[in-house]
């Protein structure tokens, strides 16, 4: 990443079907919440989600990423639900909404 690359806007990729059941499987009140932080990021560039304190971008150390992914994070989606994400160029690619805190690192 380059330093003209932290200051590019944010898009979304919400293709992958895992995240796609979960976030439809919310229940009314968090999936608006969900839907909330989705449209503040695509306001935002990289730089103001790497240090934005709500979304806690964070690095999935416990998780070896699939091949060709370089790394797995976690952002805050709603109060209790995190996501795990990637990014890939401009795109965060989204892959799942984990159920509680612990299954978004991983761990049981």
């Amino acid at each position: 990443m380059t330093a003209s690359d932290a200051h590019i806007l944010v898009r979304l990729d919400l293709n992958n079907p895992v995240f796609q059941e979960n976030l439809l499987s919310l229940q009314k009140a968090e999936r608006h919440s969900a839907l909330e932080t989705l449209k503040k990021l695509r306001q935002l560039t990289w730089n103001q989600v790497y240090s934005d304190h709500g979304l806690k971008w964070e690095k999935i150390v416990s998780m070896d990423p699939s091949a060709g992914i370089s790394a797995i994070y976690s952002l805050r989606l709603t109060q209790s639900r995190r996501a795990t994400a990637y990014r890939e160029g401009a795109y965060i690619r989204f892959l799942t909404i984990a159920p509680d805190h612990d299954s978004t690192y991983g761990k049981k």
